[in-house]
């Protein structure tokens, strides 16, 4: 029996041996046509990717000629479609002009080298060349295809883009040309059909350019050559005419090849690697799979916690209500889950750093878990929203305790590290009742519900009610209508006059957006501002006000125009460029535009406030504070932030006829801007006493219906209108 068993292990032993020498030659087998394989491999894609090389320096320099014409054609459009030269260029005084801004701007250009204005006839106005006048016949410098641009442009219908460019060949070599239309830049002219006038840049194809082609777009050897020129790898210039003027060739870099050489020895000596520690990994690799399936099983339990709060997550939480609901559903027990939202955690994580917000958090997740009842989850689901989620015999009586309980836990004043902060919470509440609302839906009314609460006012709790839905759809809908107008432009601007409070002459306007809603009428910037705040359109709807503002100010050179900035606007470190884009698009001066700012933004983030103040002020641009002494006001923020004006709150002005403590709180406002040497604006001045009031106690600018209302911008030229025919008329009287 032993010799028999002894020979059974024996011929089991060689059998384990024979499996794995099995093994182990197959393996050798499968490395060595893998070595090969990849071998095989690394030359195909090296070959590939030579081509693909060639076939993006192809495409490149492709791209490269058309953004080349692109860019003579943006800069034509921009010389040509101007109200200036609509105005000069065909008038009979205008060749100065002309001269000063087309033919003088191409001497050292980058944009272009040709500046030419011809007739209907093509008859040349002007024709210069590198800031000199240019002698002799069009047609001798140009080709002909140039006359083809020429004709487009001039058949061009009422709907029709009056502009043209292409490649066109010159006596200087190879130039891409436009041609356009001089013509106001909304695309109106008034000049009879025949006598138009049209502006002709050219830009040439120069050794230097190209070989700046080459460096920008990365091209070994990249030249220009004549068009029966042969290369392995060329791009045609072809002119209107399809007439080929010559080709942009260049050296191919191969780097597939390179590669190549690079990698193959690295690839040989790395598989060769892999054949020795092929037998380590089969043994480590038994002992790699047992503990592979306990990590397993550790990140699953792991994937559904929060790692700042040690909670459940938003995964956490979903299996979770899945369980009460199927729970629920056979107890005919209710589900009711708690939406919570912390209230000021922002600003404590803005004004402290992420490090105490990261502790704030931990520790309201601690309260929270003491505070929720047994059998509950508790869940953080993101960044300061926290869920509660249980089942219970009662509806709504145990939610309604337990939020009152977090409410008064969170009113208290919360001490992290060395900070005291007080924060809130606004709370949504939601019932499953018998199970028979699934998690998705349940999660989303108790949402819906704590987004009632903090509209209502923060540090409440309040029910789902079905009617929030009818709410939010409406909200909805009014947030994509505003997209829609904002994007379209739908949008109109009233400009509210600002009077000299010593002459009551106007000498400026504040821009307030208006909304007509279609098929519904007249929509209150108290109604659709703060939809466009929390919906993170208020960035566009302030440029658009602003751009707005600033275009239609330029027709009243004496006026200066005031823009209100939101504090979603302020947030943004980039807001000050966008204003920069928006002066250097409008070319109005800077100094003629105020950007008003109310104070809750200063008091949340005083550093940031202070930092966006400098760089607009860097930009000549004015920075009031608006709605002064309607909250908390200081003098520290006067001072601290260097303001150019400060506007009064209307608050201050109603009562300063009937009350004595409104006229000496308006007075001792008024005296402290004026220690500051800060000018002063009174809003919302009614009658003619409360002007005499505001200006006997040092307001130099006054503002309000007595003055006028909010009007459209031809009312406000009227006005103007009127004031200049007025000083005229008392000069004419004061000379005779």
């Amino acid at each position: 029996m032993q010799a028999i068993f002894g020979g059974s292990k024996k011929v089991s032993g060689f059998g384990r041996h024979a499996t794995v020498a099995g093994v182990l030659f197959s393996f050798a087998i499968v490395v060595a046509i893998v070595t090969v394989m990849v071998l095989s491999a690394l030359e195909r894609v090296a070959d590939r990717s030579n081509v693909l090389d060639d076939e993006r320096s192809r495409e490149t320099m492709s791209g490269a000629l058309k953004t080349f014409e692109i860019q003579l054609s943006a800069t034509l459009n921009d010389y040509a479609a101007w109200d200036d030269a609509a105005a000069n260029v065909y008038a009979a005084d205008g060749m100065a002009w002309t001269i000063s801004n087309y033919g003088e701007m191409s001497v050292n250009s980058s944009l272009f080298d040709m500046a030419i204005v011809i007739d209907d006839e093509k008859k040349p106005i002007i024709v210069y060349r590198e800031g000199r006048p240019m002698d002799g016949a069009l047609n001798d410098f140009f080709s002909p295809s140039l006359w083809t641009l020429f004709d487009k442009v001039k058949a061009a219908g009422p709907q029709d883009n009056p502009e043209a460019t292409g490649f066109v060949g010159t006596k200087a070599g190879i130039a891409v040309v436009g041609v356009a239309l001089v013509r106001e830049k909304s695309g109106a002219l008034d000049v009879s059909a025949g006598k138009h006038r049209y502006l002709i840049f050219a830009r040439h194809l120069s050794a230097d350019k190209v070989a700046e082609l080459g460096a920008t777009y990365v091209i070994d050897g990249l030249k220009l050559v004549a068009p029966n020129f042969q290369a392995p790898y060329s791009v045609a210039i072809a002119d209107a005419q399809a007439v080929t003027l010559g080709k942009l060739i260049w050296v191919s870099r191969a780097p597939g090849d390179i590669g190549y050489g690079e990698v193959r020895p690295m690839v040989v000596k790395a598989l060769g690697l892999v054949g020795l520690f092929f037998v380590v990994l089969l043994m480590i690799g038994f002992l790699a799979l047992r503990r592979l399936k306990a990590e397993e099983i550790n990140a699953r339990e792991e994937a559904n916690r929060d790692r700042l709060s040690g909670l459940l997550n938003r995964d956490g939480l979903g299996s979770a209500i899945d369980a009460f609901v199927a729970e629920a559903a056979q107890t005919r027990r209710n589900v009711l889950i708690l939406y919570l939202d912390l209230d000021g955690f922002k600003e404590v994580n803005d004004a402290y750093g992420h490090g105490t917000g990261d502790q704030l958090i931990r520790a309201v997740a601690a309260g929270l878990n003491v505070l929720i009842p047994q059998g509950a989850v508790l869940a953080r689901i993101g960044g300061d929203e926290f869920a509660i989620a249980f089942v219970s015999e009662s509806e709504h009586a145990v939610a309604l305790q337990l939020s009152e309980q977090i409410l008064d836990f969170l009113a208290e004043p919360l001490e992290i590290g060395r900070r005291v902060v007080v924060i809130g919470a606004s709370i949504g509440i939601a019932m499953s009742e018998g199970g028979t609302i699934d998690r998705e839906e349940l999660v989303r009314r108790a949402d819906l519900a704590m987004y009632k609460a903090k509209e209502a006012g923060r540090a409440r709790m309040t029910l789902y009610d079905p009617a929030m839905d009818a709410d939010r759809g409406e909200r909805n809908a009014l947030e994509l209508d505003l997209r829609m107008a904002i994007e379209g432009g739908d949008l109109q601007i009233a400009y509210q006059p600002l009077i000299d409070a010593a002459t009551h002459e106007m000498t400026g306007v504040e821009a307030l957006v208006r909304w007509n809603r279609p098929g519904h009428g007249p929509v209150s910037p108290e109604v659709f501002i703060p939809i466009a705040e929390t919906s993170g359109l208020i960035e566009a709807l302030g440029l658009f006000v602003l751009r707005k503002a600033c275009e239609t100010a330029k027709q009243w050179p004496e006026l200066r125009v005031s823009v209100n900035v939101s504090p979603g606007q302020f947030r943004n470190p980039a807001f000050a460029d966008y204003v920069r884009y928006v002066l250097k698009q409008t070319e109005i001066e800077a100094k003629r535009v105020t950007l008003e700012v109310t104070e809750g933004y200063m008091i949340q983030n005083p550093q940031r406030t202070r930092q966006a103040i400098e760089r607009l002020k860097a930009l000549g641009v004015k920075v009031a504070l608006d709605d002064f002494g309607s909250g908390f006001s200081s003098i520290g923020y006067l001072r601290q932030f260097g303001f150019d004006r400060i506007k009064i709150d209307r608050s201050l002005v109603m009562d300063i006829l009937e009350s004595d403590s409104q006229r000496e709180m308006l007075q001792a406002t008024v005296a402290l801007a004026r220690s500051l040497d800060i000018p002063v604006t009174a809003e919302g001045i009614e009658t003619e006493e409360q002007a005499i009031a505001v200006r006997l106690f040092g307001c130099d600018t006054l503002q309000g219906y007595f003055f006028g209302r909010p009007m459209p911008a031809d009312q406000i030229t009227e006005r103007l209108m009127r004031a200049r025919a007025a000083k005229v008329t008392t000069r004419r009287t004061n000379a005779a």
